[in-house]
């Protein structure tokens, strides 16, 4: 669900996670940044580019353990891992882990915020900690993504990344006209006005 064509009174995050209930409120994830137990090779577990997720070929079709799954994932330098206080074992990830399949909007310009749940149910909202960042796809169209916590980042699903694109707006950046989006006072740039065919 996508809302941004009206300011509703409140926080964009505290929207999302209302609509998620009561469990919203759960505990944040375990803090696997700090563990560092020794690495014991690959499992063969991958997380495809549609985000969904995958144990020996077969996909993980119970939404309560890949949430379990993800709470313990990292990006190491060398690859994704998932971590527990005992042990380190590697995962392939086809893209990026996640994917950011809503997205609530609260005001304009300098004053607005963006906010999105994940399909596990993590929820961000865009400013320091969790930017947005916008690479080309193989067509050279814009891929936009959240920066969800460590090095795990969000692929902003297709039909949010068209209304992203909508709220963008032309900017002087060191004297080149630059096309991205403002969100938390932040100017996130998302390609230069010639790349975008926009002058």
């Amino acid at each position: 669900m996508t809302e941004h064509s009206s300011p509703i009174p409140g926080n964009a995050l505290a929207r999302l996670a209302q609509a998620l209930g009561p469990d919203s409120k759960r505990k944040g994830p375990p803090p696997v940044e700090r563990w560092n137990p020794a690495y014991c090779g690959e499992i063969d577990m991958r997380i495809a580019a549609d985000g969904t997720w995958h144990y020996m070929g077969t996909a993980i079709n119970r939404p309560a353990l890949v949430k379990l799954f993800s709470t313990v994932l990292r990006k190491d330098p060398e690859r994704y891992v998932l971590v527990t206080p005992v042990e380190r074992v590697g995962i392939a990830v086809e893209d990026v882990p996640f994917l950011a399949v809503e997205m609530a909007v609260e005001g304009d310009g300098e004053a607005r915020q963006i906010a999105f749940r994940t399909n596990v149910d993590d929820l961000v909202q865009v400013g320091p900690e969790h930017p947005l960042r916008f690479d080309r796809d193989a067509r050279g169209g814009v891929k936009p993504y959240v920066k969800v916590r460590g090095d795990l980042w969000a692929l902003v699903t297709r039909s949010l990344a068209l209304d992203l694109v909508a709220m963008g707006e032309e900017q002087d950046v060191e004297g080149i006209a630059t096309f991205g989006i403002r969100a938390n006072g932040i100017f996130f740039h998302m390609a230069s006005s010639d790349e975008l065919g926009t002058r």
